[in-house]
């Protein structure tokens, strides 16, 4: 029997940068990407490489635009990192494991390095196919502690629980990681909430702009370590503006959330230096009447669009830019 399983890429719609600082974010999945592992029982076990894996090249040339799309590193290293971390859990908690062996094959076309949550995709979905193959049931408010300690601690990648939340409990998720509850639960309040609720949203992400999100946050992080009053009001900015948000979305009112959207990336200009491709795809997509903000930390962003003239101003405007557009599909 082969085990496949399958996770789907996130956009932050609200409240990002926060969830790794206590904060509040609103975040939902969409599938016109996926992240695929494969797991049967085989007498060894065995990891197999996808093509981003592979070290042959047709030219210095090639190799050098794949490094700079791909980085230096493919998801073999993600494969284990989150064998391991199953294996530590399991251990931890007194949980026996069968002797069986097995192969573990990945593939995923999510753009990478753009802020769609790619890596988490791939961690997400190797951990539900050791969990089936292995009969192991993890609580789902837990699961995405697990998922972000396989980056954390076995990658030292700078990350939140936001990507991993919403990958777990898919739709969309309204996410409080308030300080004390947190260290009560350990783990943040999880509300799903409806897609129905949002108005047309579109992405639009730009591959030449990849950075892994721990370029981003590591600067963060110190000056959020330091109390840095700019950085810690921002946090409390961006939770805010997502329990305005959630209060437009519950209420019916999913058309006045544009602001807000553009509110929270304009707090993040202030506050980080960003760079001008970035900032140029959010100007272009609010020149053309969309909102516009980051799906996470750059290279990708979402929003909300009026009608289907806004939208096809924002293809018209965009695509010159190199920069692809995508009506998210939710269910």
């Amino acid at each position: 029997m082969i085990i496949r399983e399958r996770s789907h890429p996130r956009a932050g719609l609200v409240g990002n940068p926060s969830d790794g600082y206590h904060g509040k974010t609103i975040s939902f999945l969409f599938k016109n990407f996926f992240a695929e592992v494969l797991l049967w029982e085989t007498p060894e076990l065995e990891i197999q490489p996808a093509r981003r894996d592979l070290s042959h090249y047709e030219s210095i040339g090639h190799l050098a635009a794949d490094v700079r799309q791909f980085g230096y590193y493919g998801g073999i290293r993600l494969l284990k990192a989150t064998v391991c971390k199953f294996h530590d859990y399991c251990r931890l908690n007194g949980i026996a494991l069968h002797d069986r062996n097995f192969t573990l094959r990945y593939q995923s076309d999510i753009p990478r390095h753009v802020g769609m949550a790619g890596s988490s995709a791939i961690i997400t979905a190797c951990l539900r196919a050791l969990c089936r193959f292995y009969d192991v049931s993890i609580p789902r408010e837990m699961m995405p502690n697990l998922i972000l300690a396989v980056e954390k601690d076995e990658l030292l990648i700078s990350a939140g629980l936001q990507d991993r939340v919403v990958q777990t409990y898919e739709g969309m998720v309204y996410m409080d990681f308030d300080k004390e509850y947190m260290k009560r639960h350990g783990h943040g309040r999880y509300e799903p909430m409806d897609l129905a609720l949002l108005p047309p949203v579109y992405i639009a992400f730009d591959t030449t702009l990849s950075e892994g999100s721990e370029v981003f946050h590591g600067d963060l992080r110190e000056r959020y370590n330091k109390g840095e009053p700019a950085v810690l009001e921002a946090m409390r900015f961006w939770a805010d503006l997502t329990d305005r948000v959630k209060d437009l979305l519950l209420r019916g009112e999913s058309g006045k959330i544009g602001p807000l959207l553009d509110a929270n990336f304009d707090r993040r200009r202030l506050l980080c230096r960003l760079s001008p491709r970035n900032i140029a795809m959010v100007e272009a997509a609010r020149a053309a009447g969309a909102s516009a903000k980051f799906t996470g930390s750059g290279g990708a962003i979402v929003g909300t669009y009026e009608d289907e003239g806004t939208y096809r101003r924002l293809e018209a405007t965009l695509k010159p830019m190199g920069v692809q557009v995508l009506k998210p599909v939710l269910r």
